[in-house]
């Protein structure tokens, strides 16, 4: 049966759910509260680069636009580290073939509202909503431009706002849902590697690359066009923290000390660490995600998190697989169906704000670490010897559909039996032994 559906918000996770609902034959509105980004010149310094991986692929398959997306993703298949003398190492992601891809957020956003639009969709555009009837899926907008308000009625309203949520702020006012957002102590600015000549890369890439720092790193991620986005995480106080970066001096001497080889790469730092904003990074958790058959929350609108595991896209488009999934399931039961995907979502979205917190604790201090590279090294042996034993953490994340909340419990008890292998005497030599490999074999 056909029905009237009003997207809050046209961003990656809003427009892919659109193409979802037209294809299942319904009436798609979508609202966004900024301009049409197909009308814009994107420049850096407003959005994370994004890398997508095995549940964003496999969630484009399923709806039919894998390949178009393909065209503008670029394969990373390792981690590049840069230490603080410009030395470089290396870390495959997976096995051979396996990558994770770069991806530009706006160039992915505009691809999918073309997409969605193609497929029926109605997109508008500087309509900010500033409140809603969830029980009656009505949702009020006001025109940023003419100030104008309108109320849209619909048989079903869905929140995908962000982090910073509208539809979901009702839920939580309205009908006491449950809501924490936990700002976490660092905060990100975003910078710019310009194209060599001619459209060159000045880095490889089809790497992400790293500057692991302790309580502190950058990454870089190639666009199509040459260049590198770059975003430094770094604290809000303290030592090489964000407060102490305020004059063309202090910011100069902080990257030739700490990312030599990287201020090399960028002619205007200074003037790009003016422009570019310095942004907050925070977790949003909160349940349930729906309220009776007439509202739902999707992407980070109910499960923002922080980006260390360049998972939160993919987790957004991973809830529109589901609940199509689910939707084949329960037919017009649309209660029953949003009961179970709040239900089934929920712990899968705590699992991944686990995993990304654990994450960014990897990249910033394990990525420099010897033993750690050495454990990822007899993990991956292992791997490849006993599969039916052993996936390890990040291609469980990355490389499969393993839900968030299996990975990260399976994950956990991998690492108690890898610091026990660790923990063996000149591991260091004998970690391509049948023993070491025995040993795990008697630990899994």
């Amino acid at each position: 049966m056909q029905k009237e559906i009003t997207i809050v918000g046209a961003g990656l996770v809003g427009s892919l759910c659109a193409l979802y609902m037209t294809k299942r034959g319904h009436k798609v509105s979508i609202f966004e509260r900024r301009k049409d980004l197909r009308s814009e010149t994107i420049t850096a310094g407003k959005s994370i680069n994004l890398a997508l991986s095995e549940r964003g692929w496999t969630a484009f398959k399923k709806v039919g636009i894998d390949t178009e997306v393909k065209n503008i993703a670029i394969p990373m298949y390792k981690r590049i580290m840069h230490d603080e003398k410009g030395n470089l190492s290396d870390q495959a992601y997976g096995n051979k073939g396996q990558a994770i891809y770069s991806v530009s957020r706006a160039a992915l956003n505009v691809l999918m509202m073309e997409m969605a639009e193609k497929n029926g969709a109605k997109l508008y555009f500087d309509e900010k909503c500033v409140d809603a009837n969830l029980e009656q899926a009505i949702a009020t907008f006001k025109n940023t431009k003419t100030t104008t308000e309108q109320s849209i009625s619909a048989d079903l309203l869905i929140g995908a706002d962000g982090s910073l949520s509208a539809v979901r702020e009702q839920m939580v006012k309205k009908h006491q849902h449950e809501y924490e957002y936990n700002e976490i102590a660092h905060d990100y600015k975003e910078l710019l590697i310009p194209a060599g000549k001619n459209g060159t890369h000045l880095l490889d890439k089809n790497a992400l690359h790293i500057w692991p720092r302790g309580e502190f790193m950058l990454i870089a991620l190639a666009n199509l066009d040459g260049s590198f986005t770059c975003t430094l995480f770094a604290p809000k106080k303290g030592k090489n923290s964000f407060e102490g970066l305020n004059s063309q001096q202090e910011v100069k001497k902080y990257f030739k000390t700490i990312f030599p080889d990287f201020i090399a790469l960028v002619p205007n730092l200074y003037e790009q660490w003016n422009t570019n904003p310095t942004s907050a990074l925070g977790v949003v958790r909160t349940y349930p995600w729906h309220i009776n058959d007439t509202a739902l929350l999707i992407g980070d609108a109910a499960h923002a998190t922080v980006p260390f595991y360049g998972q939160g896209m993919n987790a957004g488009f991973e809830d529109c697989r589901i609940l199509d999934e689910l939707l084949d399931e329960f037919g017009n039961n649309l209660k029953g169906c949003f009961k179970k995907y709040s239900k089934q979502r929920k712990p899968n979205a705590d699992g991944l704000q686990d995993l990304s917190m654990q994450n960014f604790v990897v990249m910033r201090d394990g990525t420099a670490d010897p033993k750690f590279l050495l454990q990822k090294k007899i993990e991956k042996k292992f791997a490849n010897l006993y599969p039916e034993k052993w996936t390890p953490l990040y291609t469980m994340v990355s490389f499969t559909n393993t839900p968030y909340a299996d990975a990260w419990k399976i994950g956990m008890k991998q690492e108690k039996m890898m610091q026990s292998i660790m923990s063996a005497p000149n591991i260091e030599e004998i970690w391509e032994s049948d023993e070491i490999m025995q040993k795990m074999c008697s630990l899994v």
